[in-house]
């Protein structure tokens, strides 16, 4: 059978195609190089020896106590541990929050979206926790805990993610965020105080990058042109 000259050929998707999406050094080199170091961590929380491993996460800890000590040493590296024992998850993870803005904005700005979450809504629970120990309206231990994760980075990029979907998805996928944040919440022990703390981080990270971020990056977008006919 012979087909029209201008007739269009449909063109089978070339079976790895999808392995474009896989954070890589050449398309997404932040979200890539940032797996790297979390399997770089991971390994030595699964090999070093224990006492030198919980002497590093307590120094990265970023609880109110250790933010009162070491501010700037518990915010730059408690972003690179991770609280569970697999690094897998987080390959999915990145690549659903991360490697998307990258691709479309760069690796500079994809790090600043996600480190300004970290640090924003690392500050924004702790520094009421600890002027309510300081008031003495909490017992000093409310301040010893292990706080570490990219937890507040991810949501903050999933939340300006979100605002650059269009109309009825954007809801869907914040319903979806909305209750992934509750899924985390509840499957630990919710009562706690840390898990609360926590549960308010994910909170404003997620809205941070959704309303601070996302109009701002939307506004980056470049909008098509008028046409002239003739």
């Amino acid at each position: 059978m012979l087909r029209r000259a201008d007739q269009p050929v449909a063109v089978g998707r070339r079976p790895w195609s999808w392995l474009r999406h896989v954070p890589n050094p050449k398309t997404t080199p932040f979200t890539f190089g940032y797996l790297v170091v979390l399997l770089a961590t991971t390994l030595v929380l699964e090999f070093a020896d224990p006492a030198v491993t919980d002497r590093l996460l307590q120094l990265s800890s970023t609880d109110a106590h250790n933010l009162w000590r070491r501010p700037l040493t518990s915010l730059l590296t408690s972003a690179i541990w991770l609280p569970g024992e697999s690094w897998l998850p987080y390959v999915l993870i990145f690549a659903l929050a991360v490697a998307p803005l990258e691709r479309r904005f760069g690796a500079r700005r994809t790090a600043l979206v996600f480190f300004s979450g970290h640090v924003v809504a690392t500050l924004v629970t702790e520094l009421p926790v600890m002027a309510l120990i300081s008031a003495r309206v909490l017992p000093v231990s409310a301040g010893h805990w292990l706080d570490i994760g990219v937890s507040y980075g991810f949501f903050t990029t999933a939340g300006a993610l979100v605002f650059l979907l269009p109309g009825r998805a954007r809801l869907v996928a914040l319903a979806a965020v909305e209750a992934f944040i509750a899924l985390i919440w509840l499957s630990d022990d919710p009562a706690t105080f840390d898990s609360i703390v926590t549960l308010l981080g994910h909170v404003f990270a997620a809205h941070f990058g959704l309303l601070f971020w996302g109009p701002r990056l939307r506004a980056r977008i470049p909008r098509p042109g008028p046409d002239f006919a003739g």
